[in-house]
């Protein structure tokens, strides 16, 4: 046995206890309460220190080691406050003062005054977004805690004899000494379905000057992933609407497919064309934006309202210039947003721009609250970060309501090194990866998706089987295009069958070149993939490959919308249909070279 007095809690036969009130208490009113703690605590003597303080307003407040009992009218007055906050009131309606009005006479009426027993704390120490804590013993993590001065912050370390406190809101008016308190509850977001089409706070405060947000519930943001047994299989394809991941990496309704690369590549630009491209297909969509500029976020906002996409799209932001800890929660209400959708049944695709910001803002919180660095400083839970974050992605069961959750995160790497801590981290996790290259992105090639390193281990099985036959070996073909060029590229005598080669190949490249904003519908790619497979882009000049697409996909929308409802209805490609795309491709491809011929004449 150990005698180190660390090791026990002491057991005590003595307490002091504070006693705030307004009116002194009489020699009766002090025999109760010291009644009152030696019956709750267990102890038989009690020391009772009584201290006058005005601001109570009226009755007293009673502090026994870490917890605090509010018989005050200042407490009354919080109570009111907090149902006050819970009202459904129309701020901006022009009854809006008789509804208060109302609301207030019965919150009034119905009220009934409760001793607060609340557990509190000390301010030890406050810096940087952080505050130290002593005195609050049975706090757990995540738990919301609330200031003397209304802030609140959230649990992310405790000790034993302290904890650590994440900020959300201005440390500057927090001082040592500043009393805390327990709320007993976790760190949620109110949510509901006038949501889509708002942009938001990590704390789910409309930030669009729009007015506000009528909710319908709340939910917390961390929250534990579907269990295995409640998961259904991901077979139901997210089309993105870009031909190069559609057709080789495809993407499946509860799905994580990680979007990684160098800054400036197009990561961005991949994610808000699948949001694009949701619309009318009843997808909700999250964007998360974690460390963003504000300018970029707004540019966000304005392209998805051009796009008509904004509708169906909620935009939870926390800017470079907020707090680490606004920076840490987003991405975590991002997702509460996206359970509550995926409780309804319905499908909803969450972009997360970009978690390596996020790892960022968490490697400070944690280097703050004084934890071991690990690699790269970062600290030994990180891993956990993201696990839980993404785990939390799935499709659910059809007895469960059939909803899912796809997500795409997005890494930022540095000179495209993918062997770095949170890539490799974040790569072990998803369920296939984007990899956008540098090179080819200054190439003109755009998207710049490198097919060597990317990677969809769902495959065919998020494919509709029009697309799977129509892909065939497109990926292959590019593959070795590659190669050849390597090889070839000092060569120039070259035998008709690698001409050929390198020239589909080139065609191949061209066609899957793609605008930021112009998504192909799943018709628009089965055609662009079966003329590719048939080589029917060889023959057309290499600059104006991308032209004969835009405009072949323009008359097939225009002149042949049976082909486009019927890929629509059967998603099947049996060999006549197939042969019909074909013989639709050879007939347009020779009204348009001559076309181009008349015009150069």
């Amino acid at each position: 046995m150990t005698d180190d007095p660390e090791v026990f809690d002491e057991v005590k036969d003595h307490i002091t206890a504070t006693l705030l009130y307004v009116t002194k208490p009489d020699e009766n009113r002090l025999q109760g309460i010291e009644e009152f703690i030696k019956n709750k605590y267990g102890v038989p003597e009690v020391e009772i220190q009584i201290k006058e303080d005005r601001s109570l307003k009226g009755g007293f407040i009673l502090r026994v080691e870490n917890e605090e009992y509010d018989w005050s009218n200042r407490g009354r007055l919080r109570q009111l406050r907090s149902l006050l906050e819970k009202s459904d009131i129309d701020e901006t309606a022009e009854n809006a003062a008789a509804d208060i009005v109302s609301v207030l006479r019965e919150k009034v009426e119905n009220f009934e005054l409760q001793a607060e027993s609340r557990e509190i704390g000390f301010v030890t120490k406050v810096g940087d977004g952080v505050a130290l804590i002593e005195g609050i013993d049975h706090a757990f993590y995540g738990e919301v805690v609330l200031f003397d001065n209304g802030i609140k912050g959230m649990v992310m370390s405790i000790e034993r004899k302290r904890m650590g406190v994440m900020l959300f809101g201005d440390e500057d008016d927090i001082t040592e000494g500043m009393k805390v308190a327990r709320t007993m509850s976790e760190a949620g977001i109110e949510v509901g379905d006038n949501l889509p089409g708002r942009v938001i706070s990590a704390l789910g405060e409309p930030i669009d000057g729009k007015g506000k947000i009528e909710k319908m519930g709340f939910r917390p943001i961390e929250h534990p992933a579907p269990a295995i047994i409640e998961r259904h299989p991901v077979n139901t394809p997210m089309e993105t609407g870009i031909l190069a991941i559609d057709s080789m990496f495809p993407i499946g309704r509860g799905q994580r497919e990680l979007i990684i690369g160098d800054r400036q590549t197009g990561k961005t630009s991949i994610a808000v064309d699948t949001i694009i491209n949701q619309k009318d297909k009843g997808v909700i969509c999250v964007y998360v934006a974690i460390g963003q500029k504000a300018s970029t976020v707004a540019k966000v906002a304005q392209i998805l309202e051009k796009n008509g996409a904004m509708d169906h799209t909620v935009i939870v932001s926390a800017t470079a210039s907020e707090p680490a800890s606004l920076q840490y929660v987003a991405p975590y209400a991002g997702t509460a947003i996206a359970e509550y959708f995926m409780q309804q049944g319905k499908d909803v695709l969450i972009v997360y721009d970009d978690l390596s910001k996020h790892a960022v803002a968490y490697r400070e919180i944690s280097l703050l609250l004084g934890r071991s660095p690990g690699r790269e400083a970062y600290p030994g839970d990180v891993f956990y970060l993201h696990s839980r974050l993404l785990e939390r992605s799935s499709r659910l069961k059809e007895s469960l309501g059939g909803g899912s959750i796809t997500a795409l995160p997005i890494i930022e790497t540095l000179e495209g090194d993918v062997s770095a801590y949170i890539p490799t981290n974040v790569i072990s996790i998803t369920d296939g990866q984007i990899f956008l290259e540098g090179d080819l992105f200054f190439e003109g090639i755009r998207p710049a998706v490198n097919v060597g390193l990317s990677v969809s281990r769902v495959g065919g099985a998020a494919q509709s089987k029009a697309m799977k036959k129509a892909t065939g070996a497109l990926r292959i073909n590019l593959a070795q295009y590659r190669e050849m060029e390597v090889f070839t590229q000092f060569s120039s005598d070259l035998d008709p069958a690698t001409k050929e080669q390198l020239d589909n190949g080139r065609a191949l490249i061209e066609i899957l070149k793609q605008n930021v904003g112009n998504p192909l519908s799943m018709p628009e790619q089965v055609v662009s993939l079966v003329a590719a497979n048939e080589k029917l882009f060889m023959g057309i000049p290499i600059d104006q490959v991308k032209q004969f697409q835009t405009d072949l996909l323009k008359e097939i929308r225009e002149n042949h919308e049976t082909i486009i409802s019927e890929l629509n209805i059967k998603k099947e490609l049996p060999d006549g249909f197939r042969d019909v795309i074909i013989k639709t491709v050879r007939e347009y491809k020779e009204k348009w070279l001559a076309q181009q011929t008349s015009k150069t004449e």
